[in-house]
């Protein structure tokens, strides 16, 4: 697996990067949007499809980089159901986000806030807890619906009942401190280890009087809006959408099945499976026109090549073929969707049969 812990020097935010080093899908937990160009350059230049960005909760102390990342690369934006926003995805305890071979486990650990997840690798080897435990520390528990006596339990029974070995990457350290290990926590946190009782937890913690965070009126409504800020919608309209489409590792531009659901109707929808798959059980997206791949050379010979266009087939190898042949062939916006028919109806989209 592919690995990158990256920083926020200003916030000194942790951002992770994880990929699977064979399929290239990656995911991004708790991204920065100060830092969208160093993180958008890592992804195109490792060749990696980025499927998500994932936030361990809503940030006070920076805007998440998620809505820009979206827009450059189609990737879903993941919260903690508790949340409450309006996410491509909103995660409860125990589900499982896949990126190639690899998963996460969501773990809710409340208490920094009422809506905070940990993100636990499928083997146990690492996990992401964000501000509920910190290196030799832990979030504060002053706002946000925060509580003392939930991240007190929320630690001991869903961080510390991972195995001793596993390394603990947190959402910020203010020391330069990089990586920590749950039998490290369990014996030196001094506000967590086994050695601390829930009553002196909470005593410690109401007792801290920490100053209010310097970014939270800028932050707190941008990430309750997906890290969306005044002005950001004009500036996608004069942005050409299509030079922002990540590549694949052969060149092809890709685009979710969410992605196409989104823009429906700002491009020429192709489909190139055989005639007998437009009808099976698939279905097909009802905005599509089928050309099959073997005539697309033919009949593309008088296309405009300067209209957007998507291209479809059952799980995207095709599809791929499709948009080398016409880039090839002198089109300027053409993008394959990742993962075909098969991705859109697992994605519960809408498509006609019959």
């Amino acid at each position: 697996m592919l690995f990158r812990q990256l920083i926020d020097p200003d916030t000194s935010t942790y951002t992770y990067l994880l990929a699977d080093s064979d399929t290239r899908e990656a995911v991004l937990i708790d991204s920065v949007r100060e830092q969208v160009d160093r993180d958008s350059q890592i992804i195109e230049e490792l060749g990696l499809t980025l499927l998500a960005t994932i936030e361990t909760h809503v940030h006070a102390d920076h805007v998440t980089g998620a809505w820009l990342l979206k827009q450059r690369f189609g990737s879903d934006i993941v919260y903690p159901a508790p949340s409450a926003v309006m996410a491509d995805r909103l995660v409860v305890e125990g589900e499982v986000i896949r990126f190639g071979r690899h998963a996460l486990e969501v773990r809710l650990t409340p208490g920094h806030t009422d809506t905070c997840a940990s993100y636990v690798l499928d083997d146990q080897c690492r996990a992401f807890t964000g501000d509920a435990l910190l290196i030799r520390g832990s979030g504060r528990t002053d706002l946000q619906q925060g509580d003392a006596r939930i991240l007190f339990h929320s630690v001991r029974d869903q961080l510390f009942s991972l195995p001793d070995e596993t390394e603990l990457f947190p959402g910020h350290d203010y020391t330069g401190r990089t990586v920590t290990t749950v039998a490290e926590e369990k014996r030196f946190n001094p506000r967590l280890g086994v050695d601390i009782s829930e009553v002196r937890f909470v005593e410690i913690m109401d007792n801290l009087n920490l100053a209010y965070p310097r970014h939270i009126d800028r932050a707190l409504p941008a990430n309750r809006n997906l890290g969306r800020e005044v002005g950001d919608a004009q500036a996608v309209r004069e942005t050409d959408l299509w030079e922002t489409l990540s590549r694949s590792p052969s060149g092809v531009r890709h685009v979710s099945p969410e992605w196409v659901a989104q823009h429906l109707g700002e491009f020429r929808l192709v489909d190139v499976r055989q005639p007998e798959e437009w009808n099976d059980a698939l279905g097909h997206v009802e905005q599509a026109e089928l050309f099959p791949l073997g005539t697309l050379g033919q009949v593309a010979g008088d296309w405009d090549r300067e209209q957007p266009m998507v291209l479809i087939c059952r799980s995207s190898g095709r599809s791929d073929r499709a948009a080398r042949v016409l880039e090839q062939s002198g089109f300027k916006r053409v993008a394959s969707m990742v993962g075909g028919m098969l991705a859109w109806r697992e994605s519960n989209l809408a498509a006609a049969c019959g």
